[in-house]
């Protein structure tokens, strides 16, 4: 994709449209090659909503948005969208990378290679001097090393590469400490690394937005290192993301007999890499580099061709019928109602904006809300 810069007026539209009702970020690049740019899509989306059987939608208030920047601004931080150079490419490259991401502390390391850290909360002695010895290794070979600025695992990590280069990446707004005792790294890492996060500021962070911010350090890094994760734990959801990313996966071995190694070793037992070292991780990613390619470059080319609403009215019906809670692929939708691509997206845009479906991984999507969803839009 050509990289430019938004002028002042885009920028506010692109967050606008970013902070709207249920327009993720397969969704806001989706409604950018619909309209060609986000001001078009900003007009179009209550129209869309609700064909999609949504009443009353309302967009972000324009004070809102521009309350935002002058915040952004005066904390020293900045705003940066996808399209522009400063964005990280190996970020760009992930199929539901943020339209803009707020940044706080020393921006050009996102542009250096990286290496995720993650582990338990409640991480043992020796699993935390793992993790400072790894990324003080790591960050003397020029590696920048991002974790999300939790207890444990992830504040040793950040700690010993405050030096050399270290990036957290935060579930909530970016001017948001959590948790609360981390203050004090936080203020290191804004003055002499680096706050990453794609939620609007004051955000506190909840349940749902942390497997988001996961996804945000393994689309960074080149590879994440787990060190000390139980089964089922949060740790091991950035590394599953790591693997949809094509991004290589790094586990620390522990003792059968602690509850933290458990996922670490059931990672080895399907294929990451065994880290006891630096080296390791190293050797690895100079061996088998990974080639971060950016998607499709025909995001931003313009405006679609409105569609006749009657083939679109056509096309619901079908398209509606298909669906279920069961994801389902967009390819795969548009084979079997037999209608041109363009059609099958704009109907899937109108309920997405409704709150009827939901864009998951790998081009798919599932129905939720479906009862009394098809009277709703006859």
């Amino acid at each position: 994709m050509a990289r430019h810069q938004l002028n002042d007026a885009e920028k506010r539209d692109w967050l606008r449209l970013a902070r709207a009702e249920n327009v993720g970020p397969i969704t806001f690049r989706q409604l950018l090659r619909r309209f060609g740019d986000a001001r078009a899509a900003l007009d179009a989306l209550p129209a869309l909503a609700q064909r999609g059987g949504k009443k009353n939608f309302t967009l972000p208030p324009s004070n809102l948005v521009e309350d935002e920047i002058a915040r952004i601004g005066k904390m020293g931080a900045k705003l940066i969208a996808w399209c522009e150079p400063d964005y990280p490419e190996s970020l760009a490259a992930i199929e539901d990378a943020p339209p803009l991401i707020t940044v706080r502390g020393h921006a050009n390391l996102l542009h250096k290679r990286c290496i995720g850290i993650v582990g338990a909360r409640n991480a043992s002695l020796n699993g935390r001097k793992m993790a400072e010895s790894l990324a003080r290794e790591l960050g003397q070979q020029e590696i920048v090393i991002v974790s999300g600025m939790a207890r444990g695992i992830d504040a040793a990590a950040h700690q010993a590469s405050l030096g050399t280069g270290s990036i957290a990446i935060l579930a909530g707004g970016v001017d948001v400490v959590y948790p609360k005792e981390n203050q004090n790294l936080y203020d290191q890492l804004a003055e002499r690394g680096c706050v990453l996060s794609d939620m609007p500021l004051g955000l506190e962070p909840f349940a749902k937005l942390f497997p988001r911010r996961n996804r945000l350090i393994s689309g960074l890094s080149l590879g994440v290192i787990v060190i000390e994760a139980a089964l089922q734990s949060g740790s091991l959801i950035t590394a599953k993301m790591a693997l949809d990313q094509g991004r290589e996966v790094f586990a620390v071995p522990g003792s059968p007999l602690d509850p933290r190694a458990s996922g670490t070793n059931d990672l080895i037992r399907q294929g990451a890499v065994l880290t006891e070292k630096a080296a390791d991780v190293l050797n690895h990613i100079h061996a088998a580099p990974r080639l971060l390619s950016e998607p499709p470059a025909n995001d931003f080319l313009g405006a679609i061709p409105p569609i006749d609403e009657s083939a679109l009215a056509k096309a619901r019906a079908e398209i509606l019928e298909n669906l279920s809670p069961s994801p389902v692929s967009v390819d795969e939708l548009v084979r079997q109602c037999h209608v041109s691509p363009s059609v099958v997206l704009t109907v899937l845009l109108e309920l997405e904006l409704s709150g009827h479906v939901e864009r998951q991984a790998g081009n798919k999507v599932v129905l939720i809300g479906s009862s009394c969803l098809t009277s709703s839009l006859s």
